[in-house]
C-alpha cells in the first residue's frame, strides 16, 4: 500500500526543516575562510577554517620557509558536550591535544590546557573585519613565553 502525499504532510516536513536548530558555533563564523600570515611571513603561511557546521569548525595551518613547508597543523573548535567548547590541535599530525574554552567575548576566544607542556593557552582575537591576532602562550623552560601570529584575510584560491 502506498500513502498519498498531502499538502499537510508536505508543510509539516518543510516546517521541520525550517525549524532546525542553528549551529551552536554559528557565532564563530568570523574565523571561517583563509588567513595569510602577516608581518614578514613567507607566502603560503597561514590558516584556513571551514564554516561552522555540525557543532564543529575545522582548520589547518602551514608555515613555509625558503619555499618549503616546515610545519603544519590540523585543528578544530568543537562542542565537546552541550555548551562546552574546546580547541583541539594536532601539530604535525600527532595525537590530539585538547584546550578547553576558558573565556569568550565578542571576537575573542581563549582556550587553556595547563597540563600541556607548551603552549598552555591558544588565543584568537578579531582585531578588525580582515585581521586576526592569534597567539599561543604559557610557561616554557620556567619562563612565561608568548608567540604571536598576526593573520590577515586572504583569497582561498591561488593567485
Amino acid at each position: 500500500m502506498f500513502l498519498k502525499p498531502t499538502l499537510g504532510a508536505a508543510l509539516l516536513l518543510l516546517s521541520g526543516i525550517a525549524c532546525a536548530a542553528p549551529d551552536p558555533l554559528a557565532r564563530l563564523a568570523w574565523l571561517q575562510g583563509c588567513w595569510s600570515a602577516a608581518g614578514g611571513a613567507e607566502a603560503g603561511s597561514g590558516e584556513q577554517w571551514t564554516a561552522p557546521a555540525g557543532a564543529t569548525l575545522l582548520g589547518m595551518g602551514r608555515t613555509v620557509r625558503n619555499g618549503k613547508t616546515v610545519a603544519f597543523e590540523f585543528f578544530q573548535i568543537r562542542e565537546t558536550e552541550p555548551g562546552k567548547l574546546a580547541y583541539i590541535a594536532q601539530p604535525q599530525g600527532r595525537a590530539p591535544t585538547t584546550f578547553a574554552l576558558l573565556r569568550e567575548s565578542d571576537g575573542e576566544l581563549v582556550f587553556e590546557n595547563l597540563a600541556h607542556d607548551f603552549p598552555h593557552r591558544v588565543i584568537y582575537r578579531r582585531s578588525g573585519p580582515d585581521t586576526i591576532a592569534a597567539r599561543i602562550e604559557g610557561i616554557s623552560k620556567g619562563k612565561e613565553k608568548g608567540i604571536d601570529f598576526p593573520l590577515k584575510r586572504a583569497s582561498c584560491t591561488a593567485p
